[in-house]
């Protein structure tokens, strides 16, 4: 028996998405606009205004515990900040009882690194009893750079490589409205981490990986399905059949949609700090990579044309007999 809620959608749609295209393209020129300044301003390195995590930032972080029991939090951002050669101390507890804090800091120059953090967490165990450590993250400045650079490059990469997927399964047009779609999500993905102040690490980097590969999953539904429409009615208005192509594949993508925020709404809640920053962009960028899709994909399409001359009619009947008329 089908799942009940599925009854829910409608088996056929007759919305009118290309009628709303110019809102549309003010308001994603608009997030923009926005998420650039966000993520730009400060202008100060490495990051601008994104909260950058230890793996390009540099630094270390120790998460601390005692057993169980709480943690003075002003107490032991006072021992650090005493602590010889360490600085821009930051110490935050878990939002709760305190019975957990995550400690970052500069990693001190000069020497054997490692060594400098086993002092300070041999200092920290004398002064607070039953301290232990999870967790230690030792990044110096110049790996933190490289890092950096290879993943917003390891997205530009990505993007690339998708809009010539498309150029050469579908047409050039479909390919620049695809890598358009796909930078108009990443984008908005970074303004979301800058907006909400979440730390951007290489989880973060994965996460927006991952959101390219669903979003052009989405894009290729579409060009699919709007490449055989306008096989199949070659006299239609283009608008028309954007508007025919993205209805039909409507229900496909919201029970998809439903089905990734679902599961990454769990992951967020049941999968600890470590997975709620990945997870929260995930379901950021499945609702963005599904706008994008009806609303920057599509319109593109649009805007330059396509040519339909090259294409033949076809003929589809109920028993899926297919002929050249």
């Amino acid at each position: 028996m089908a799942w009940p809620l599925i009854k829910l959608l409608p088996a056929k749609t007759n919305f009118r998405f290309v009628a709303f295209s110019k809102f549309a393209a003010i308001l994603s020129v608009v997030l923009v606009i926005g998420s650039i300044a966000s993520v730009l301003i400060p202008f100060e390195g490495p990051c601008g205004g994104l909260n950058c995590g230890v793996d390009f930032k540099g630094g270390t972080v120790l998460d601390m515990n005692r057993g169980g029991q709480p943690i003075d939090l002003g107490a032991l951002r006072d021992t650090l900040n005493d602590a010889e050669g360490l600085h821009d101390v930051q110490v935050q507890g878990d939002g709760g009882k305190n019975v957990e804090a995550m400690i970052r800091f500069e990693t001190p120059e000069g020497g054997n690194p490692a060594q400098k953090v086993d002092e300070i967490k041999t200092h920290l165990s004398g002064k607070f009893e039953g301290a232990q450590f999870t967790r230690t993250e030792v990044v110096g400045p110049k790996v933190s750079g490289e890092l950096l650079t290879g993943g917003v490059m390891a997205l530009f990469f990505a993007i690339l490589l998708m809009m010539v997927y498309i150029w050469f399964r579908f047409e050039w047009q479909f390919g620049v409205g695809a890598a358009l779609g796909l930078l108009h999500d990443v984008i908005l993905t970074f303004g979301l981490f800058a907006l909400f102040n979440l730390e951007f690490t290489l989880t973060a980097v994965a996460a927006i990986l991952t959101i390219i590969g669903y979003s052009m999953n989405d894009t290729v539904v579409v060009c699919d399905r709007l490449r055989e429409n306008l096989r199949k009615y070659k006299k239609m208005p283009l608008a028309d059949v954007i508007d025919l192509s993205l209805n039909e594949t409507l229900s496909r993508t919201i029970m998809t949609g439903i089905t990734a925020v679902g599961a990454l709404v769990g992951l967020a809640v049941l999968g600890g700090e470590a997975l709620f920053g990945f997870s929260i962009a995930l379901i950021f960028g499945i609702i963005v990579g599904t706008y994008s899709s009806i609303y920057v994909a599509a319109p593109v399409i649009l805007i330059w044309g396509v040519n339909r001359s090259d294409a033949d009619a076809e003929i589809v009947d109920m028993g899926g007999f297919k002929g050249k008329r």
